[in-house]
């Protein structure tokens, strides 16, 4: 199974593929959309669904975990945050693929064993767990977790990874 992680963000968006096959999880492709900061809202939208149609459409996920909405202090970065967001669930509603939305504490418990984990921590364990070479960027790391626990939850991990 191809599961597609999005951590959605009007500047950056991270995206990660991972493979689940006979209980062993594999990475596959990740990155970080990054519109042009200078361009206006609706363009950096575009820039972000487009890549994203190329990369469901390249790998054909059959599920795609996206970061649940979480309250903020500051009303206008939750709002352009919630923009890339419908874009990231639109690009995935478009290829009929199953969407699922996870909190951040519970992608952090599904990778580290609790809810407060740093950024720095969840980048090493999925360094780790995905055996990558380098640490992902921060964007990409937090995508390619949310793709793991989606794998983890659903029950489709074992014991070991590759």
């Amino acid at each position: 199974m191809i599961i597609l992680g999005i951590d959605p963000g009007t500047r950056r968006t991270g995206f990660g593929f991972v493979v689940v096959d006979g209980g062993v999880l594999r990475h596959l492709d990740s990155g970080v959309v990054s519109p042009r900061t200078s361009e206006p809202l609706p363009q950096r939208l575009l820039v972000i669904h487009d890549r994203l149609v190329e990369l469901i459409r390249c790998h054909q996920p059959e599920a795609v975990a996206v970061e649940d909405i979480f309250f903020s202090r500051h009303p206008q970065g939750a709002l352009k945050l919630g923009h890339a967001r419908g874009v990231a669930l639109l690009a995935a509603a478009q290829a009929g693929v199953e969407i699922h939305s996870y909190p951040p504490a519970q992608v952090k418990r599904a990778i580290s064993g609790h809810g407060r984990a740093d950024k720095a921590q969840i980048a090493r364990l999925v360094t780790m767990l995905l055996k990558l070479k380098e640490p992902p960027a921060e964007d990409q790391a937090d995508a390619l977790s949310l793709a793991i626990c989606h794998a983890a939850g659903a029950g489709l991990l074992g014991v070991r990874s590759r």
